[in-house]
């Protein structure tokens, strides 16, 4: 299993992208509407040719699924996951929380992440068994508890307002206080460095999560599915915690989540 070289290919092309979208943000975009009536602009897909064509370059047996563009299938036990603009409606608002998520698996499993902050140069790189670090230096998620606990939830209430808000009124009585930043990438690293302690999510695809769902388990921390259950690439929604409070956020949310319908 070669990681160290690809490692590599992610960080260059994370850096590079976030030099893009750096460049670029505040500035006129041209902006079109999704089915989801979710947003994408020239940059998210500027960002995202330029990530395909560094991996191409250098591995081109690899499997690539980015948010897009359509899968590109491979025989190959090796799969990238790419976001290139994670945040895009804060990038379009000129809201200055976004960032580039590229994520490796290796049959089916997430082996490396990188999560890269363009705006104030942040690198998060987490290798399966290999600790979670910011800018080369070790992180690890907070001991807080759960009356301590600052909660990051989804943002997405729009698609299933009465269950996901009966859901986060259960949460609310129990945790110190709530966000929702707009950026999974830059949320999730927000957990693994201790910033904040727990992210509920229910409609989250791959591309948003792959890369910081393993930098929090590299960091100390514990993730699953709604149920409890170990996190894939087919999961949507997740639970993903400082580990201290994880049992215990599964219980409050267990009423609600068999009526949440995954989309």
């Amino acid at each position: 299993m070669d990681i160290k070289s690809r490692e590599k290919i992610a960080i260059e092309a994370a850096k590079q992208t976030g030099k893009l979208l750096k460049e670029n943000f505040g500035k006129s975009l041209n902006i079109q509407g999704k089915e989801d009536r979710s947003l994408v602009t020239n940059i998210d897909l500027k960002a995202e040719k330029a990530i395909i064509q560094l991996i191409k370059e250098n591995y081109p047996e690899d499997g690539i699924l980015s948010e897009e563009s359509q899968e590109q299938f491979s025989n190959s036990d090796y799969k990238w996951i790419i976001d290139p603009l994670d945040g895009t409606h804060n990038y379009i608002h000129k809201i200055d929380i976004f960032g580039v998520s590229i994520a490796l698996a290796f049959k089916q499993e997430v082996i490396l992440g990188v999560i890269y902050i363009p705006l104030s140069d942040e690198l998060y790189l987490a290798q399966k068994n290999g600790g979670a670090y910011l800018n080369q230096e070790e992180i690890n998620v907070s001991k807080r508890t759960l009356s301590e606990t600052t909660l990051i939830f989804d943002s997405s209430i729009r698609y299933q307002k009465k269950s996901m808000l009966a859901c986060l009124d259960r949460v609310t009585n129990e945790v110190f206080n709530i966000r929702m930043f707009g950026s999974t990438a830059r949320s999730l690293t927000y957990i693994a460095e201790g910033r904040a302690d727990l992210e509920i999510e229910y409609n989250d695809k791959v591309w948003d999560f792959a890369a910081g769902l393993l930098l929090i388990e590299e960091a100390g921390g514990k993730v699953s599915d709604l149920k409890g259950k170990k996190w894939s690439l087919n999961s949507q929604g997740y639970v993903a915690s400082n580990g201290i409070m994880h049992e215990e956020v599964l219980k409050i949310i267990s009423f609600i989540s068999d009526t949440i319908r995954i989309s």
